[in-house]
């Protein structure tokens, strides 16, 4: 009996972790070097309506060549445990120049 609750916790650990995922969007020859910045956007009703404005265009301050990731952290996962169930949501936007 422990080792199929065993079994069905580690089956739900992984739906939780296959739903992170990672957008990477290369404009014009990619980065360049290792300078970053970083910018968290929220969102309520599940992802649905933007709370805030991250503004890719600024972050990444007039280069031609950067990379823009968006993506769910760790970070992240720990935040929407908690904010999850009143509709909030956030997600990690990195710009590299």
């Amino acid at each position: 009996m422990l080792r199929k609750c065993l079994a069905v916790a580690l089956i739900l650990g992984l739906f939780v972790v296959i739903g992170c995922s990672t957008h990477i969007h290369k404009v014009g020859n990619g980065a360049q070097g290792n300078d970053m910045m970083m910018q968290r956007q929220w969102y309520v009703l599940f992802g649905l309506v933007p709370l805030n404005e991250v503004d890719t265009n600024a972050m990444a301050g007039g280069a031609t060549d950067y990379h823009i990731m968006t993506q769910h952290t760790p970070l992240d996962i720990v935040i929407n445990l908690f904010t999850g169930a009143i509709s909030v949501h956030s997600r990690t936007v990195v710009v590299r120049k």
